[in-house]
């Protein structure tokens, strides 16, 4: 059982809860009650509101459709004025630009397109609309006559400022003065003013779209075609003008170029080379001037001396002009890429520079020329002219090529064409020069008296020297004479085989036709000495240039093959003294003891050796004294030999007759002692003793 004071607890605490939620269920209910007062009163305003907006809706939709109608007849009125202002605006067109197409578009371009624009617009109004009326063929001759003022303004800007490039300009812009030692920043050619070139590539871009011919860029190329010939005839003329200068001071650069030559601290770069002014001519009559000595006599060749500068300053001006057109050129394809229809860019750059070019071909074709008339007379110096021209034309075709790419066929392979011509004639002129040094006459009136170095052999060496400068263009001549084949067989060495074995033909005809003409002298003493001089001269020109090297490609053994010849002369010389030192021998003569009485057949013996000896003594050293050894080392060498050998020998032979009584007057036999025969040996081979 549940004890009874719990259980009253418990009650008193269930009927305490029952209480409070009595309390709470009468306070949602009155809250409920409030809610639904509040309902139906919002009920009634929303009903009242939207019956309010029924009655507005059905007073608004009538008046907002009516505005429609009146926008939409305002629009269209709107829309009818506008297009009768522009019917009546095409009417008054003409009038209205023509005082603007009178004046032309000089000045105010923009503006004067505006009223081609309307006029064109006209144009296209009446051709759709009324095709036959009278305004078309107005507005349509207004129109043509813009176009051909815009023509003819497209045509007088590019007149009035298509000037020649200065030629100092051109000359920093390919790089004129190699010795220029810097990195030079690109010199730019501006060819028209910034505001001239907008002008002339707006006219350019309307004429393109709405001209029907093309004249225009005819216009286009035919004046910068003039521009281009007349900057190139300008650096000839440059050149012309200041050739005495340039080949001395350096002066065909521009003014600002020489200021940085002079001020400023430099340091070497590789470069393309450009060859500078100064052609080979004026190199070899350098060597001739300050080369080995012992030049003389004449030969087949015209002297290197005193020969007219007039083609040398022709190559200097074609090299130059090569260059400056690929530069030129370059330019003027950049300044047409701006203002030429891209589909007509290739053919109008083709027709713009044909007139150079065919020019720069001209002027090459006449050095060919000019070279073929100097094979025919043999004037080898000059053909050399070609030599460096062919080596730029080599360098500059990549860029020829770059600069032609997109032109016509015809036009590529002219450069091409001119290089094989002057491989053609170089060629021809290597050949021919080896058969004139072989078949060069032996005449008497040209062989040097005094057994000097023939002139054939200087010129010769000179101009096998030249070749080492064009050792690549030189050896593609030869090349050209030689079968694919034999190209193949000899890889990237077949030019420097080539080269050094036509250099050592050269040098074998050389030695063969020096031989001919020594025979020439009367004396084989002077025969000799001629052979000697020339060999050793072959020789030293061998060893001071780089010649020695190439010849050894084919030739090891070509110093020493030199040098026994040589000696070989030396020796045949030697052979003259034995006519007078053969009178101090003692072969066929008895021994004589001091104090012996001689007979008269005996003392006779006696007399004619110093007799015969002092004569042909005398002889030799008269008739020698006037022969020449130019090479100072060599003369030396060969008057020590002799001075030794005679000196010893008559040393020996007054000793040996120096106590034997001969004669009653011992001076008139004994004319020299030792030492003043030694004198006289060593003044052999000096004219000026």
């Amino acid at each position: 059982m549940i004890p009874t004071d719990n259980a009253s607890a418990r009650k008193r605490e269930i009927e305490k809860k029952l209480e409070q939620e009595q309390d709470t269920l009468t306070f949602i209910s009155e809250n409920l009650e409030k809610s639904d007062q509040l309902t139906n009163g919002m009920v009634t305003i929303l009903s009242s509101f939207e019956s309010r907006l029924v009655r507005l809706e059905n007073a608004i939709i009538p008046v907002h459709r009516q505005t429609e109608n009146l926008q939409r007849l305002q629009d269209n009125v709107d829309q009818t004025l506008a297009c009768l202002d522009l019917v009546i605006s095409h009417y008054h067109v003409a009038k209205d630009t023509d005082k603007v197409i009178r004046e032309g578009p000089a000045g105010k371009l923009e503006e004067y397109l505006a009223c081609i624009a309307e006029i064109q617009k006209a144009v296209e109004f009446f051709q759709h609309n009324n095709p036959d009326s009278p305004e078309l063929n107005t507005v349509r001759a207004r129109f043509e006559k813009g176009k051909e003022l815009l023509e003819a303004e497209f045509r007088g800007l590019l007149t009035r400022y298509s000037k020649p490039v200065p030629p100092v300009l051109i000359l920093d812009a390919v790089g004129g003065d190699e010795e220029l030692e810097e990195v030079q920043e690109e010199v730019m050619l501006e060819h028209l003013p910034e505001a001239v070139l907008q002008d002339v590539v707006c006219i350019s871009s309307w004429l393109a779209e709405h001209a029907r011919n093309q004249d225009f860029m005819n216009v286009y190329y035919q004046i910068r075609s003039s521009q281009l010939e007349r900057s190139l005839r300008g650096l000839r003329e440059h050149f012309r003008k200041h050739s005495t200068t340039s080949t001395s001071s350096g002066s065909l650069c521009s003014p600002a170029m020489q200021a940085k030559r002079k001020d400023t601290p430099t340091r070497k770069l590789p470069k393309r080379p450009v060859y500078l002014p100064g052609t080979i001519r004026k190199v070899l009559k350098q060597y001739s001037q300050h080369g080995l000595e012992g030049r003389k006599g004449s030969s087949g060749f015209p002297p290197l001396e005193g020969k007219d500068d007039l083609l040398d300053v022709e190559i200097d001006s074609f090299i130059y002009c090569i260059s400056a057109f690929v530069k030129l050129a370059q330019s003027e394809h950049g300044l047409l890429l701006y203002i030429i229809p891209e589909h007509h860019q290739k053919k109008t750059f083709d027709s713009l520079i044909q007139e150079a070019l065919d020019g720069l071909m001209q002027e090459g074709d006449g050095i060919v020329a000019a070279a073929g008339r100097a094979i025919a007379r043999h004037d080898y110096s000059t053909v050399l002219s070609i030599f460096p021209v062919l080596r730029h034309l080599k360098l500059s075709k990549p860029d020829f090529d770059t600069t032609l790419q997109g032109t016509a066929a015809s036009t590529k392979n002219k450069l091409p064409t001119l290089i094989i011509a002057m491989e053609t004639t170089g060629a021809k002129a290597l050949e021919e020069f080896a058969d004139s040094i072989k078949n060069d006459p032996d005449k008497e009136y040209n062989m040097p008296k005094d057994g000097t170095v023939h002139e054939l052999t200087s010129n010769a060496m000179l101009f096998l020297q030249q070749l080492l400068d064009f050792q690549e263009t030189a050896g593609a001549m030869l090349a050209s004479l030689e079968t694919s084949s034999s190209a193949n067989l000899y890889g990237s060495d077949f030019s420097q085989q080539l080269l050094s074995s036509y250099i050592c033909k050269a040098l074998g005809n050389l030695q063969l036709n020096l031989l001919n003409k020594s025979k020439v002298y009367d004396y084989s003493a002077l025969s000799a000495i001629f052979l000697l001089n020339n060999y050793n001269y072959i020789l030293k020109s061998l060893q001071k240039s780089e010649l020695i090297q190439l010849v050894a490609v084919t030739h090891a053994q070509v110093e020493s093959s030199y040098q026994e010849l040589i000696q070989q002369q030396i020796q045949v010389y030697q052979r003259s003294w034995w006519r007078v030192t053969e009178f101090l021998m003692d072969r066929n003569t008895p021994t004589f003891q001091p104090g012996t009485k001689l007979k008269d057949k005996e003392r006779q013996l006696i007399k004619d050796k110093f007799k015969g000896f002092n004569e042909g003594l005398e002889e030799l050293c008269k008739v020698q004294k006037v022969w020449a050894v130019p090479d100072q080392e060599q003369r030396e060498a060969i008057r020590q030999a002799q001075r030794r050998l005679v000196s010893e020998a008559y040393r020996n032979f007054l000793h040996r007759y120096a106590n034997i009584s001969f004669t009653k007057n011992p001076d008139k036999y004994v004319k020299y002692r030792v030492e003043q025969v030694e004198e006289m040996i060593g003044r052999l081979f000096d004219t000026s003793a």
